[in-house]
């Protein structure tokens, strides 16, 4: 059977030393990842950044920069490749209806000072999104993060 590849673009939303997440909780642990999702047909990537924004967060994004890549090669149905883009937060949609993810039970501003230890995953993108926080050289490409991975803390 040959798997699909699916592209996914997310949203790195940074302002006053935090960055925003979605929270995760699976009744036992919580953990956060990067809003966005799924590209539709015929939808440019900018355009699905700021539509997953908007419906998962209720918030408007003006997209900037492409700034990691990183995939998802097992653990799925299908090949994931998740395109990161710096985003510039606008501000909040009136009467927005969300649609949420699954388990998702709200979101966060996460310090990027301590963004390596929090549980934000993929857990290979903590140590790249503070790299290019500071201006340090961050890596674009991050290559096949899987469950049962060690995770990135350094």
């Amino acid at each position: 059977m040959e798997r699909k590849i699916r592209n996914a673009a997310k949203a790195l939303i940074m302002k006053d030393d935090k960055m925003l997440a979605i929270k995760i909780s699976d009744g036992k642990e919580e953990w956060y990842i990067m809003p966005g999702g799924g590209q539709d047909a015929e939808e440019l990537l900018p355009d699905t950044v700021c539509r997953e924004v908007a419906e998962e967060l209720g918030i408007r994004v003006k997209v900037k920069d492409l700034v990691f890549i990183i995939e998802g090669l097992h653990g799925e149905e299908f090949h994931r490749v998740d395109l990161v883009f710096l985003c510039e937060y606008i501000g909040e949609i009136e009467n927005a209806v969300l649609q949420s993810d699954t388990n998702q039970t709200g979101s966060a501003w996460l310090d990027i000072k301590t963004l390596n230890h929090t549980p934000l995953y993929p857990s290979k993108l903590r140590r790249q999104i503070m790299n290019l926080y500071e201006g340090k050289e961050y890596k674009v490409y991050l290559g096949n993060e899987e469950i049962g991975d060690p995770e990135v803390t350094d």
